[in-house]
């Protein structure tokens, strides 16, 4: 078991950055692939990047690619998601989530954190 809490979320305006941390806890960080996952009001919640267990490899969806980047300290137990050149359309509460398998489908996490609000202004 994992236990998952995101921090690092604000106000920015358009063409800022900000940097998101999700701390784990728990036995065996470094066995879990984690993703990061978004939702915006009236919408789904949908993937935005990925990070193999070493961090050897990294996958993006195709709005944050170039933008967003992830990467992992297996020694803090903590996952980052560094978002340069912000968009209105980034807004929306974001989540880490632990799973097994190197995906961009949400029902492959089995641990999911409570997400951090991310609002861009225009």
């Amino acid at each position: 078991q994992v236990q998952l809490v995101e921090s690092g979320g604000g106000l920015v305006q358009a063409g800022g950055s900000l940097r998101l941390s999700c701390a784990a806890s728990g036995r065996a960080f470094s066995t879990y692939t984690m993703g990061w996952f978004r939702q915006a009001p009236g919408k789904e919640r949908e993937f935005v990047a990925a990070i193999a267990r070493s961090g050897s490899s990294t996958f993006y969806a195709d709005s944050v690619n170039g933008r967003f980047t992830s990467s992992r300290d297996n020694a803090k137990n903590t996952v980052y998601l560094e978002m340069n050149s912000l968009k209105p359309e980034d807004t929306g509460v974001y989540y880490c989530a632990a799973g097994r398998l190197l995906v961009r489908t949400r029902e492959a996490y089995d641990h999911w954190g409570q997400g951090t609000q991310v609002t861009v202004s225009s």
